[in-house]
């Protein structure tokens, strides 16, 4: 499983924006029940849900906060069927623990670990690690917003979304540059993930692909 690297400014210098660019397929995303129609539309609608986690509690998931240095906001997050609901929450938190993840300079963290599995974990510590080797943190705000979600065949979840970045910015730790990232469609990143449930009822992810400017 390929996780994306981040996009690097447009003078193509070492300094990082952002998050992610080139995507790479990851274990089944392609198979015709991973897919959903119309998903390269954008769109999306307010309802926002505050920066400190409010996923339902239960199997020892992790309280995740962002400082207000950072806002994730997710748009129109819900769903009426409780079954998908839980996959929206926990795909909410996955997303949000690593942002945490790279402002806390923590690539191992605990959260981070809850949900991702063995095949995405190792690609998920190594995208954080880029930030903390870097010496960067990150600011301002992402929005997320358009999520679809469905279950498939095999009853794996299927969640696609999209990452609005163009308002986030990297911030180095050091000398306190910030970093802007480009006011581009292709800044506009959509998420399309595979997402298992545990015994325990967590939906973990188990594959990523992203798409720039799908979203756009």
């Amino acid at each position: 499983m390929n996780r994306p690297a981040r996009l690097v400014t447009a003078a193509l210098t070492a300094t990082a924006a952002l998050l992610l660019t080139a995507c790479g397929s990851g274990g089944g995303d392609d198979s015709s029940s991973d897919k959903i129609k119309g998903a390269d539309g954008g769109g999306g609608k307010a309802s926002a849900s505050p920066s400190a986690s409010d996923s339902p509690g239960g199997a020892g998931r992790p309280a995740i906060t962002l400082p207000k240095e950072f806002q994730a906001d997710f748009l129109s997050w819900t769903n009426s069927d409780p079954k998908l609901q839980a996959i929206l929450n926990d795909g909410r938190e996955e997303l949000r623990s690593e942002y945490a993840a790279v402002i806390q300079a923590d690539p191992n963290s605990e959260a981070v670990a809850f949900y991702n599995s063995d095949a995405t974990l190792p690609s998920a510590h190594k995208w954080i690690k880029q930030f903390i080797d870097d010496g960067e943190t990150l600011i301002g705000k992402v929005t997320v917003f358009k999520p679809q979600v469905h279950i498939n065949d095999s009853g794996s979840g299927v969640l696609f979304y999209c990452v609005d970045e163009r308002k986030a910015s990297t911030k180095n730790r050091r000398t306190s540059k910030i970093t802007t990232t480009p006011n581009t469609n292709e800044h506009v990143l959509q998420y399309r993930t595979r997402l298992e449930r545990t015994a325990q009822g967590v939906w973990k992810l188990v594959s990523l692909n992203v798409v720039p400017g799908a979203c756009g």
